[in-house]
């Protein structure tokens, strides 16, 4: 029995359509699976299945997240970059260290020096205050003599002490700021030192694993 062309055309395309067709599986509120060529709509943010006619699963859908849960999310690709950030930067900090200081004594001299010029500074203004507290005093003893001779004071005499108990204050202020600062290096080369070391130790152990697993 002959069948016409367009028949047997449709029965192929037909056919066709039907092996292309996607087959799902999802499992309902009540853990229910189910199956299906479409996925009811207030299962379809849930997580499913596509599967193929064999019943194996070729793509898997997550379940939407909720807003809290993308709200997390979001919170946690923060931290993940800030801490990767961080990591970054303790990597570069590593790799100036090791190519600005070839030894350990490197890095004392450099934190020494530093606190040299620190302390000098601290000496400086030390002196100042010092050499404007002598003046402070003997200009007063100077306005004590002028009052004790019933004479006016002049002017000048309190603005000068003025200008040195300004200068008093000044220097007072600068002076605690490098000594705020001396601390700051010592305590900064102080962890240079300790990284140091603990770079120096993780290059040393890396050679000799090499060297052993090379059979030297």
């Amino acid at each position: 029995m002959r069948f016409p062309l367009f028949i047997i055309m449709s029965v192929l395309l037909s056919c066709s359509f039907a092996a292309q067709a996607k087959m799902y599986k999802w499992v309902d509120e009540n853990g229910q699976m189910h199956f299906g060529d479409k996925i009811p709509v207030q299962y379809q943010v849930k997580a499913h299945d596509e599967i193929n006619e064999s019943g194996a699963v070729v793509n898997h859908r997550e379940a939407a997240k909720t807003l809290e849960e993308r709200a997390m999310a979001a919170r946690a690709e923060r931290e993940r970059k800030r801490l990767a950030l961080i990591e970054k930067k303790k990597q570069q900090r590593d790799r100036v260290l090791l190519d600005t200081y070839t030894t350990e004594r490197d890095l004392l001299v450099a934190r020494d020096s530093r606190l040299d010029a620190a302390g000098s500074q601290i000496q400086l203004a030390e002196s100042i205050i010092k050499d404007s507290n002598n003046k402070i005093e003997s200009m007063e003893k100077q306005v004590l003599n002028i009052e004790a001779s019933q004479r006016v004071v002049p002017d000048s005499l309190y603005k000068r002490i003025e200008n040195e108990k300004h200068q008093v204050e000044v220097q007072t202020k600068v002076m605690e700021k490098k000594i705020v600062r001396r601390d700051e290096i010592a305590a900064q080369f102080n962890g240079y030192i300790s990284r140091f070391k603990e770079l120096k130790a993780e290059q040393k152990a890396k050679r000799e694993r090499l060297a052993r697993e090379r059979g030297f």
